[in-house]
């Protein structure tokens, strides 16, 4: 027998105690997902929403395989009620939450973030964000999802994905650039020692 997402949902609906599997898969990824864009105090309330909404609606899923698309896609829309605090939260970013937001994977450069400094600078970068862009970039960032998995999630264009994860990242990338110190070179590092 097949364990897939869609045929986890299709048995779920003659048998509902079966979607228990699909929240054991997946529960981890959507709390994370939340958790990082709201913070962990509504990250189990948006979590435990969002199974609710996906159990009463699983017979719509047309999904295939994999329904992480579509639980983070219902996710993201319960955070909506909490857009004022995800503004809030990005503007009082933590210096630790810098290492998970990656811009065209921008730590591996050859540049040394501050930081302390920087976080401010991201935070509102991301809180300036329209909400389809921050979205659309935060489910590639925070939910691992490649373009057609955020498209399922959003219910929108691949086109349009690609758009708005372009501009989110060039209009992140200019807000944090001018706060970005770079690194030695590896020249000055050779003739110190």
């Amino acid at each position: 027998m097949s364990t897939h997402d869609g045929d986890i949902i299709v048995r779920s609906l003659t048998h509902g105690a079966v979607f228990a599997d699909l929240y054991d898969r997946h529960q981890r990824v959507v709390h994370r997902y939340v958790g990082r864009r709201l913070g962990a105090a509504f990250a189990e309330d948006v979590t435990s929403e969002t199974f609710l909404v996906a159990f009463a609606r699983r017979a719509s899923f047309t999904g295939g395989l994999d329904a992480r698309p579509w639980l983070l896609g219902i996710a993201t829309v319960l955070m909506q009620k909490h857009s004022r605090l995800e503004a809030r939260a990005w503007r009082g970013m933590l210096a630790a939450d810098i290492a998970r937001v990656h811009i065209d994977d921008i730590e591996t450069a050859d540049e040394r973030m501050d930081a302390d400094g920087l976080a401010p600078h991201l935070g509102s970068a991301l809180a300036g964000l329209s909400r389809g862009d921050r979205d659309v970039l935060l489910l590639h960032t925070f939910g691992d999802l490649d373009y057609a998995g955020i498209a399922e999630a959003l219910g929108i264009p691949l086109g349009t994905v690609r758009s708005r994860l372009s501009r989110a990242r060039r209009k992140v990338r200019a807000a944090i650039t001018p706060h970005v110190t770079p690194a030695p070179s590896r020249e000055r590092e050779h003739h110190r020692g």
